[in-house]
This record gives C-alpha cells, sequence and structure tokens, in this order.
C-alpha cells in the first residue's frame, strides 16, 4: 500500500509543524552531570514485525533501571527491568521513507500513556529509540516525533548512515568509521549545510560496527552521546536491545495473538523497513 500524494503532504506539513517544538539542547538536570546523578529510570522502545506480514507488529516499551545497568557493564549481570508492556498492533499506515513516524509512532505514545496511567512513578526520565531524530531529511525523525508527543528526553540510535544533506556512506566515511578503534571514540556527522545532524559512536570494543546517534527531544548531542554510550553493554544500547528481545519473544510466543489488550511478555522487530534496522 502506497501512500497519496495528498497523504504525503499532510505528513510533511504535520512534521513541520511538530519540528518547530523540537528542543535540542538538556532540559533536566541529570543530564548536566558527568556521571549522570539522578537519573534512575531509562526506557527503549521498538517495534517488532510479524514475519511475512507488515501489518501486524508487536509495540515493546521497557524500562530499565540506570544504576542497575551501570553495574551490570562491569559485572555482566543482567540488567534490572523495572517495566515492560508488549502489545500486538494492528499497523493499517503504508511504510514510506522519510515517514515511518507515522506508521509506528501512535503504537509507542500509547504505551507510554499506559505507562503514565497504571505505573506513572516508573515513567522513564529519557527514552532510546530505534531510529533517527534530526539526522532525517526534514530534520524531524521517530525519535523528535514520539519526544514531542510525549514530551520526554529522546535519543535516536541508528545502525546505518540515513545519507541526507550530502552524508554518504563513501569510503571517505568507511574510512572514519575504520579509524574507531575504541569503545568511545566518535567523529561528527556535518552536513554540505554545515549543520552537525548527529555523531557516529563506536559504543563497544567487540564490535567494529558504529552507532549513528542523534538529537530527538530535550536532549544535547553530547548528552545523548554519552548517555548511549553508558548504556551499552553491547554495540546495541540496553534499553532498545532489551524492548527488542522482548519484542521478538513474544512474537515467537504469540503466534496468533489477537490484535487488541495483549500485555507484557518477552521479543524483539523483524522489519527491514526501519530507518534504522536493529542488530545485536
Amino acid at each position: 500500500m502506497a501512500a497519496s500524494p495528498g497523504r504525503r503532504r499532510r505528513w510533511e506539513r504535520e512534521q513541520a509543524r511538530l519540528k518547530a517544538s523540537v528542543v535540542e539542547e538538556d532540559t533536566e538536570e541529570w543530564q548536566k552531570d558527568a556521571r549522570f546523578a539522578g537519573l534512575e529510570r531509562v526506557g527503549g522502545v521498538d517495534l517488532s514485525y510479524i514475519k511475512g506480514d507488515d501489518s501486524r507488529a508487536c509495540a515493546s516499551l521497557v524500562v530499565l533501571s540506570f544504576p542497575a545497568l551501570e553495574r551490570s557493564r562491569s559485572c555482566l549481570c543482567l540488567p534490572q527491568v523495572l517495566y515492560q508492556d508488549c502489545r500486538m498492533v494492528a499497523v493499517s499506515a503504508p511504510y514510506v521513507a522519510g515517514f515511518l513516524a507515522f506508521r509506528e509512532v501512535p503504537f509507542l505514545v500509547e504505551a507510554v500513556q499506559r505507562l503514565q496511567q497504571e505505573e506513572p512513578q516508573l515513567q522513564p526520565q529519557v527514552l532510546l529509540v530505534d531510529g533517527n531524530g534530526l539526522l532525517h531529511p526534514r530534520g524531524f525523525g521517530t525519535a523528535c516525533h514520539l519526544g514531542v508527543l510525549t514530551d520526554l528526553p529522546c535519543i535516536g540510535v541508528a545502525k546505518n548512515l540515513l545519507q541526507v544533506d550530502g552524508l554518504v556512506r563513501d569510503e571517505l566515511h568507511r574510512e572514519q568509521v575504520r579509524s574507531l578503534q575504541r569503545s568511545g571514540e566518535t567523529f561528527p556527522l556535518t552536513g554540505t549545510s554545515g549543520k552537525v545532524l548527529g555523531m557516529v559512536l563506536r559504543s563497544c570494543n567487540n564490535s567494529s560496527k558504529p552507532l549513528y546517534i542523534s538529537v530527538g527531544h530535550r536532549v544535547s548531542l553530547d548528552t545523548a552521546v554519552r548517555l548511549v554510550r553508558a548504556c551499552c553493554r553491547f554495540r546495541i544500547p540496553e534499553p532498545i536491545r532489551q524492548a527488542d528481545i522482548r519484542s521478538r519473544e513474544y512474537l515467537r510466543k504469540q503466534p496468533c495473538a489477537p490484535l487488541e489488550g495483549l500485555e507484557a511478555l518477552p521479543a524483539s522487530p523483524e522489519s527491514g523497513k526501519k530507518e534504522a534496522e536493529l542488530e545485536d
């Protein structure tokens, strides 16, 4: 199913309207602390699709304890999951490159709202999103969209480079990626416009494949990169990784689950139609 030209124009207008509300700087006290003192809860979101059926998916939200996550990085123990919500959803909006948020974000907003109503004390202080933020053709990717609609700090974490504003996966880019020798090393993604759209981060020593970090909402790029690095036990930051694991497991255990009101259990995404695909 393709989106009509009229629908695409409406989506573009909506992105432009919402983009005016994006805050590209730190707004919370914990963001200004070198060790994120005061940060207790970090959320991750993801949608996983049934293989061969892009109209049925599992929307997943998890909230992890950040202090426990920091400890788990050094002792190899499991992260502490404070909250999880996995539900089957019927996806009706078509996939259109650059407009993924209109297909997926409504379900993620609903997940956040359920948490706020049922367990408000567990609301995440920041959300990590499997996708892009300002690193987007119109500067308003999934992480920006979710951040503005929930008014939560959001960070975009993508596996692949979205080629916008003159950014390309050419030999120079590959050479820069190869120059990242150790965990925590970065280089900026500067478009031909001169704007820094994101950062390339080597998130762990065991994988030379980088992550592409961008601002979603209510966070600076520097803080976004530091926090993603602090959340990585493996290549993918743990909040997104856990949302992915739980949504995939949910799909495996509930292959014929109805499309309404199903809750929790674990799993991760099968869809290749994402601005940034997820990889363990």
